[in-house]
Formats: structure tokens, C-alpha cells, sequence
């Protein structure tokens, strides 16, 4: 027996989809939501298994599907405009839709629903799949180099290892090499991708950014959202508080990548922790959510830290870290601030990793401080303030990531 839900606004086709449901013997509807707030409600209460609304209601967005699929709530979508409803329906989550005209068919179609809810149903013409934003995983996305670009993300452990100054140096580099580069400011803990580049705008691009996603507005809308540092670069905002992780849901910077990488590079500004939240509740993000979400996306991750004894120490702390939330990870290691007066020589340092898991490579940028501190005062990119050792630096590494990988050394 499927248990529905209806939700009823007064549309033409709603009189002939209650008569399909309530004649079906399947088939029992067991409320007339009178809203979307009202349907959420009657969802989480775990006795309905189908809700069926109208496709083009006002609200309805992925943060309303995501919470009736935690609920175990299969929604099915009519629409009265096929061609112009099945891209938006796409985008927000819904992936069966029924015509208008073809709801006399709508309680078998709902009796003959699948289990997993991610697949579209079979039942009368009119009704079928629609088409949902590719994942990284997908055989069927091109790979970077073959249509899509790569999306690096930055990463760190506590302690300002220098996460925001190399995602900001290499995104400069990536828009000097003439490659069109997104900068995205993806720190739960409130990021300083802005202040470091003297972006004075008080919206972030980024919450902006996830309104889009969950109106399924993203495609048309997204450019609005970034800004426009040069002609190859521009720059995505971060939160403009700590406390606004929140506005964040779970899979929202995976369609912002996927959407971004189809027209350039991607570089992510990350959190420092992994760590998952076990008490949040269903539906609702965890504030690290993001910084996981990041590293999970991306096609090469770089994990930075410092070259001091605490920064190293936290440093292979990470490798481990990563290597248990991602296996067999495609990471790079940057440690900067190298200086000589550690009193240790590079592969020192790398023997000291290899023994914490595998890295496919090691690489140093040099303590310069004075470059940084021009970018800095300056609000620009260390590209942008004249030729130093640290842009030189980060220069090699991205020469070092186009040439082939060596093989990445065994656990020891």
C-alpha cells in the first residue's frame, strides 16, 4: 500500500490526480497538504511514502526535496509545461514528472513507483526521468583537460599553514597562464579570501551562490554571483560570519563546482577539519560539511602546512587524517615557509611523510614574507605585485602538477 501526500493549491489538474489516487487500490491519500510548510510536516511524521506536487509551486526548492527524501517521501512533480519545467525540475531534485493531461494515470503511476528514490518511475506518457547535474564520479563528465576544467582544493590543518595565500597564488597563476580560473572562498569557518584581496562587497557569493542552487537557478544566475577580478580570474566569495555555515546545505558546493568547472579551472579555499558531525540531525548540514564536501570534489588535493616542528607535526597528522576519509587520495603536499634556519634539508622532510601514508609528491614554497605582506597591504595577488621567490615557487608546482606524477611512495 503507498501512502500519499497532495498538496493542494487550487491547480486545474488536482480534482482528476485525486480521483486517479483515490481509485487506485494501492493507493491511499492520506492528507491535502495545504502548502509546502504544511507538507514538510505531515512528511517527518514517517507515515507517508509519495507526495505529488505541482512542479512550478512556488518554494519548491532541493532544500524541500532533500528533507522528503530523508523522510523516506518519494516526490512526483506535474507540470503544465513540460519543455519549460523539466530543466528547472532537474536542478531542485524531482526526478519523475507527469504532464498535466496524463494525471488520470497518476495513482498507478505512484503504485508503480521504484524503491530507490533517485530513479524515475514508469506509469502513463508524460511521466519519466529528468535530467540531474552530473557528479565528478560520473563515467559520462568529461575529464579535466577534455572539456571541463580541474578543481584543485586547499587544504590544511589548524594553525594558518598559509591555505588562503596559496589558493590565492595559485589562482592568480592559473588566470597569468591565461586558463579562465574561479577562486571559491569555501571556509565553514569564515574565510579571508575577500579581505586578502580588498573585495569590499558586503554579499557573499557564495550564500548567493546557494540561493540559486536551491531555486534551480543556478545555470542562468551563477555569473552574478562571482566577481570579476580580471579578465581570467574571478572570485566567489566566502561567509561573511563563522556562524552562517548553517545557510550551507549538504551537496551545494558540489553543484556550484560542477557548474563552475564546465567553464574553467576551480581552485578551493577549504576549512582545517575533517571531522564529521555525529549529532547533527537529518537533513541539517554539519558545520565541516564543507571543507569535506571540498575534498571530496576535487581532483587533486593539496594539503599545506608549516615547515616548523608544529607545523610538521600537524602536517602528517593530516596526511593520515585524509587518507582515512578519502582513500588513496590524489594529494600533493606543499610545505611552506622553507627557510635554513630549521636546520633540516628537504628530504629529510619527505622522508619524515613518506612514513604516514602515501604522497605522490612533495613540494616547497620559501618563507617570503615580504611578497605577502605586499599582496597584503595592496589587496592584490602576489602575481600581480612583481616577481618573488614564493610566486616563482608556486609557479614550479603548477608546473609540476601538468607533468606526469612519479609513483606515490608505499606506507611504511
Amino acid at each position: 500500500m503507498i501512502v500519499t501526500l497532495l498538496v493542494s493549491t487550487g491547480a486545474a489538474w488536482e480534482p482528476a490526480a485525486l480521483a486517479s489516487l483515490a481509485a487506485h487500490p494501492g493507493v491511499v491519500v492520506l492528507k491535502r497538504c495545504v502548502d509546502l510548510a504544511d507538507l514538510r510536516a505531515s512528511a517527518s511524521t514517517g507515515q507517508a511514502d509519495v507526495a505529488v506536487v505541482g512542479a512550478d509551486l512556488t518554494g519548491l526548492d532541493r532544500s524541500v526535496v532533500d528533507q522528503l527524501l530523508a523522510h523516506g517521501v518519494r516526490p512526483v512533480g506535474v507540470t503544465t509545461d513540460p519543455e519549460q519545467t523539466r530543466a528547472r525540475a532537474g536542478r531542485v531534485g524531482l526526478v519523475t514528472l507527469v504532464d498535466a493531461d496524463q494525471v488520470g494515470g497518476l495513482g498507478a503511476l505512484v503504485a508503480d513507483l521504484p524503491a530507490d528514490p533517485t530513479q524515475p518511475g514508469g506509469g502513463p506518457p508524460g511521466a519519466g526521468a529528468v535530467p540531474r547535474l552530473p557528479s565528478a564520479a560520473d563515467p559520462t563528465v568529461a575529464s579535466p583537460g577534455e572539456g571541463g576544467g580541474r578543481v584543485l582544493a586547499v587544504w590544511g590543518a589548524a594553525g594558518a599553514p598559509g591555505r588562503t595565500t596559496l589558493a590565492t597564488g595559485l589562482a592568480g597563476e592559473l588566470a597569468r597562464r591565461g586558463l579562465g580560473t574561479l577562486l571559491v572562498d569555501a571556509d565553514p569557518h569564515g574565510g579571508a579570501v575577500a579581505q586578502q584581496l580588498g573585495v569590499l562587497d558586503e554579499v557573499s557569493g557564495l550564500l548567493a551562490a546557494a540561493r540559486l542552487v536551491a531555486s534551480g537557478t543556478l545555470e542562468e544566475r551563477f555569473a552574478t554571483t562571482q566577481r570579476r577580478l580580471s579578465d581570467r580570474l574571478r572570485v566567489l566569495t566566502g561567509l561573511p560570519r563563522p556562524d552562517r555555515w548553517v545557510e550551507l546545505r549538504p551537496g551545494v558546493l558540489t553543484e556550484l563546482v560542477e557548474a563552475a568547472r564546465s567553464q574553467g579551472q576551480v581552485v578551493l579555499d577549504t576549512g582545517f577539519s575533517l571531522e564529521g558531525d555525529a549529532g547533527a540531525d537529518v537533513g541539517r548540514p554539519g558545520r565541516n560539511d564543507l571543507t569535506r564536501e571540498a575534498v571530496e570534489v576535487a581532483d587533486e588535493v593539496l594539503l599545506v602546512g608549516g615547515a616548523d616542528p608544529v607545523g610538521l607535526a600537524r602536517l602528517a597528522r593530516a596526511v593520515t587524517e585524509l587518507h582515512e576519509f578519502r582513500p588513496d587520495p590524489p594529494l600533493r603536499v606543499v610545505v611552506n615557509r622553507m627557510r635554513p634556519t630549521l636546520g633540516w634539508r628537504e628530504p629529510d622532510v619527505v622522508a619524515m611523510l613518506a612514513g604516514f601514508g602515501a604522497v605522490r609528491s612533495v613540494h616547497f614554497l620559501p618563507d617570503d614574507q615580504p611578497a605577502v605582506d605586499r599582496a597584503l597591504v595592496s589587496g592584490r595577488l602576489l602575481v600581480e605585485t612583481g616577481e618573488s621567490a614564493l610566486s616563482r615557487a608556486i609557479g614550479a608546482l603548477l608546473d609540476a602538477m601538468v607533468a606526469p606524477s612519479p609513483p606515490a611512495p608505499s606506507r611504511r
